[in-house]
Parts: C-alpha cells; structure tokens; sequence
C-alpha cells in the first residue's frame, strides 16, 4: 500500500489514538504493571525487599538506555522501526515475566520492558507530533500523555480484577495478552513518516544564555524528583496494601494514582501560565513531599489514598513543565538540554529503588525510604525557590 493512500485514511484521531495505546502498552503494562503486581510476587513468588529494589532499578537503567538509543537514531524512519520494535518487546517481556520464576531472567525481562516504555514515552510522541505539525495541526501532546494515566488505571484494574482466579505468572500472561488490544491500533494506526525532515532550527540572533547556576539548580532539583518520582512508581502499591481495609486490594490504590494522573499534564499546564513554570513546579514538589509522608505518619485509610492521589496528580506535571522550561530558557538546543536534564532524573531513578530495598529489608518496612523522599523532594522545593528567586531577578 502507497503512502498517498495510507495517509488518506489516517486522521487525528487515529494517530493520536495511536499514540494512547502505545502508552498504555509500553508504560502503563509493560513497565508501570510492576507495581501492582510487587506485593503479589511477594506474597506468592518469593520475591524479598531487596530483589524488588532491584529490579525496579534495571527496569529503569532499561529505559536510559532506550532514551540513549532513541537519540541516537536522528532518522524518523528508524525511529519508527524503533518504536514498532518497542511495542513487539512489550507485549513479549510482559508475558514472559509469568513464565520464569528465575530473579536473573526477570531482571533481563524488566530490562527489556523499560527499554520499550521509550516507544511510547519517547518515539511516540515525536512521531505523533511530527504528523501533527506536516499537516499545520496544533502540536497539543498533552492528550498524547493522558495515555500515562490511563495505562496506570488499566494495569492497576487488570491486576484487581485477575488477582482472585489467576497466580501472579497467570496474571502477568493475562496483563501481556490484554496488551495485544492496544498494540493492534498502535501499531496500525501510527503511520510511517514520509520523510526525514530536517529539524534544524533557523538561526537568528542567539538567545540570552542561560545561566551554569540556574541550571545547575535545576538539575539538582529535578535529581530530587527523581527519587520521588521512582519511590512512589515501584513501591506505593506495596506501602498502602499493608493497610488492613486494603489488603488484597492494593491494585485500586494504582488505580488511584492513574485517575489522579489522567488530567494533570492540563491542571499544571493551567497553574504554570498563572502563576509561572517555576513556581507551578514548586508546588507540585511540595505537594509530592507530603503525599509521600502520609503514609508514614498515617494508618487512616483515606490519608492514604489522598497520598496516591497526590502521587499521581503531581509526578506527570513535574516532568512536563521541567521538560517545558528547559526548552525556554535553552530555545536554541532545546533536545540536548532535556536529554542532559534526564540523565540525573533517570540515575535517581536507578539507585532510589535499591537504596529503599536495603532501607526496607533493614527496618522491616517502606517507612524510613518514604521519609527520605519527602525530605528530598524539600530539598528539591528549596532548590526551585533558588533558582526562581535567580529568574526574579534576571539571573537565569
């Protein structure tokens, strides 16, 4: 089939839906199923503090080095090779969790499922707004990212709903065969690129340097979200079930989190035009503090779910508007400037979940890790502050 008639049954809808559905594939199962399954495969695989740390911190270092390599393929038509690659190693990764019960071959499999969470994070999206702006769209992503949400809901629903006639390797087959129904669209629906355009941006007069220190803010802050960000991913499910009313429940707290997430890239967005990018960025910190603190101060069942809510109201606004500002202040190469930002958000995101198993396995429970990470996430307020205070007075 020619591209003239691809593109002439292509439309907004379908590649936008395109893009949905591989979220909801590559992150919300494939990568972000993890959490609600983590107190199951305690319960019945064996799996112990320190294992679970683990793996989340490959499944992560998987995802850096998908980002690695999807920025070092420039071409649209191989990041497109790249991203239907991406969806076939979803679905594959996440069945095979249910098929092995070696820590190794897990290990390998949650490599490989957050080297695919990047067809939908990363290639998606490009390719998404790429067909967007070739046909004068406007390039609004922020339908593209409610896909995070909602894959979180659907994993978290799916885990819920199978937990009381299938084992964990049941559910994680049944997890990988549900993926197939947003695979089918994702990989239908997105179309190939026509071309490679060039990307390069038009140089004009250069735009005012942003400064070593900001930016060192900044990154230091966003290090901070990092740890926050992975904590509550990979363990908030296991925290909150502990609860008596919640115990063999704990996938409705995921659900939670994903509701909480669905409209936030467009509250932020709204908050960041109001009151500024920095500051919207500070309050999302603030709040992920002390969402992350509720647990350990609070056994009431409904603080507890306002903490997922907090989780999941904050943690997709916190990466959107940093991402966002990034681009302000350095216009001219804006994609470097993210790429180098991400690394230090992807590092606290390998190490934090070791340093919790370790902190877990030690104490007996999540309660000394939640306590660090509201304590960084501070820190990570105390830094924008700085770093605000600097843009106040025109030292960005």
């Amino acid at each position: 089939m020619n591209q003239a008639a691809v593109d002439g049954n292509t439309t907004p809808f379908r590649v936008i839906f395109a893009g949905i559905c591989a979220l909801v594939l590559t992150v919300g199962l494939a990568r972000f199923a993890y959490t609600p399954m983590l107190p199951i495969m305690k319960a019945q695989a064996g799996l112990d503090y320190v294992a679970a740390g683990w793996l989340a911190a490959i499944n992560y270092a998987g995802y850096m080095a998908g980002t690695l390599l999807a920025a070092s393929a420039g071409d649209l038509r191989r990041k497109y090779v790249l991203y239907r690659i991406g969806l076939v190693v979803a679905v594959a990764s996440t069945v095979a969790m249910g098929l092995t019960r070696d820590p190794v071959a897990w290990g390998v499999l949650r490599f490989l499922s957050g080297l695919s969470s990047v067809a939908g994070l990363l290639l998606a999206s490009g390719l998404v707004l790429n067909w967007l702006l070739q046909r004068g769209r406007r390039p609004d992503l922020g339908l593209h990212f409610t896909g995070m949400g909602l894959g979180i809901v659907v994993s978290g629903a799916a885990v819920v709903l199978t937990l009381p006639a299938l084992t964990w390797s049941g559910q994680w087959i049944a997890l990988g065969v549900l993926g197939l129904l947003f695979f089918v669209p994702a990989w239908l629906w997105m179309p190939a690129p026509a071309s490679a355009p060039s990307t390069a941006v038009e140089q004009g007069a250069p735009p005012p340097a942003t400064s070593v220190a900001w930016m060192r803010l900044l990154n230091a802050a966003y290090v901070c979200a990092g740890f926050g960000f992975v904590i509550g991913a990979t363990f908030i499910v296991a925290i909150l079930e502990k609860l008596p009313v919640l115990q063999g429940r704990g996938g409705w707290v995921w659900v939670v989190v994903g509701v909480a997430a669905l409209p936030s890239t467009f509250a932020w967005d709204r908050i960041a035009r109001r009151f500024g990018a920095t500051r919207a960025l500070l309050l999302a910190y603030l709040l992920q503090g002390a969402g992350m603190l509720l647990p350990a101060v609070s056994s009431s069942t409904a603080i507890n779910l306002l903490s997922a809510g907090l989780f999941g109201a904050t943690f997709v606004g916190i990466v959107s508007l940093t991402l966002a500002l990034v681009g302000r202040h350095v216009p001219s190469n804006p994609s470097k400037a993210m790429a180098r930002i991400t690394l230090g958000y992807g590092m606290a995101q390998i190490i934090g979940p070791v340093i919790a198993g370790y902190m877990a396995r030690a104490t007996g429970s999540y309660q000394s890790a939640l306590v660090a990470t509201a304590v960084l996430m501070g820190c990570g307020a105390l830094l924008l502050y700085v770093a605000d205070r600097r843009e106040a007075r025109g030292h960005t």
